[in-house]
């Protein structure tokens, strides 16, 4: 399977393009990022970095490359049927999170937990950063709408 076209632009509403270096959460805390929704790594950009200029044709060969990624990652780990709504909205959840952060989601698709992969989903919303020197969670509201719709295809009609 492929991510629809559709889905495709819907996730880039959500991940919008940011034609530098920037750290996800303000200068100096969350993930070193760029272009559209891109990790380079985990922890504030580097001077360096953040100094480095990018090419809106970086930007959308690494978008493409990370969205088929994210699409191989859901084809080789996820084993039950998906509609087209659950691939796309597993693909966008695996883009934002990764393999690693999306693997108890595979999971509980894979057992035919649908409900229980839709809460799964839908509590993803808190990331760490500093403050006053100490690791904290905090909300990002930014991500609450994202999996609203990301959970959406998992939620069981009653």
């Amino acid at each position: 399977m492929k991510m629809s076209n559709m889905a495709r632009v819907k996730m880039r509403q959500h991940e919008k393009p940011v034609m530098k270096y920037y750290d996800d959460m303000g200068p100096g805390r969350g993930n070193c990022s760029w272009g559209i929704g891109i990790l380079e790594h985990r922890g504030p950009c580097t001077a360096e970095e953040l100094a480095r200029p990018v090419t809106v044709s970086q930007v959308e060969a690494e978008f493409s490359s990370r969205v088929q990624e994210a699409e191989r990652t859901v084809e080789r780990r996820v084993t039950a049927d998906l509609t087209q709504e659950q691939f796309d909205a597993l693909v966008s959840f695996t883009f934002n999170r990764g393999s690693t952060g999306a693997t108890p989601v595979f999971d509980l698709v894979n057992a035919g937990d649908l409900d229980g992969a839709a809460n799964r989903i839908s509590s993803e919303v808190y990331g760490r950063t500093k403050k006053n020197g100490k690791s904290v969670m905090v909300l990002l509201k930014g991500l609450v709408s994202r999996r609203i719709e990301e959970s959406a295809p998992f939620r069981e009609k009653k």
